[in-house]
C-alpha cells in the first residue's frame, strides 16, 4: 500500500484537562500517515486519485477551532476518524504531541493506528 505523509504540522490550541490549559494556547505537532485507496496518482496524475494534502490540513486546523479536546487521545481518534470518513483512507497513523508541555520534557503524546 502507497502512503502520503504530513510531518510537523504544528497547531496553536487549548487542550487539556487543568485548568491552566484551557486558559492558554499550547503547540500540539502532528505526524500523519495515510493510506491510499484504489486508483495511484503516480498512474494517472490526477488529483482525484489521491488524497488531497491541502484538504487534509485544513480539515485539522478546522477541527481543532470548533472544538476543545481534553485528551490527545480523544483528538488523535476525531482525526482519524475524519481522515477515514472524508479522504476514504483505508488505513492511518496518527502521532499527536504536546511541544514542552512539562519541564525537562520535548514532547509527549500519543500514536494510533
Amino acid at each position: 500500500m502507497d502512503t502520503i505523509f504530513i510531518s510537523e504540522l504544528r497547531i496553536e490550541t487549548r487542550i487539556g484537562i487543568y485548568a491552566w490549559e484551557k486558559q492558554a494556547s499550547q503547540t500540539v505537532q502532528l505526524d500523519l500517515e495515510i493510506g491510499l485507496r484504489g486508483k495511484h496518482a503516480a498512474d494517472s496524475d490526477r488529483i482525484e486519485d489521491t488524497i488531497d494534502y491541502a484538504e487534509v490540513v485544513a480539515d485539522i486546523r478546522k477541527l481543532f477551532a470548533q472544538q476543545h479536546f481534553s485528551l490527545l487521545e480523544h483528538a488523535a481518534e476525531s482525526i482519524a476518524q475524519m481522515i477515514i470518513r472524508d479522504f476514504k483512507a483505508p488505513w492511518l497513523r496518527v502521532k499527536i504531541a504536546k511541544l514542552a508541555p512539562l519541564a525537562g520534557v520535548r514532547q509527549l503524546g500519543v500514536i494510533i493506528e
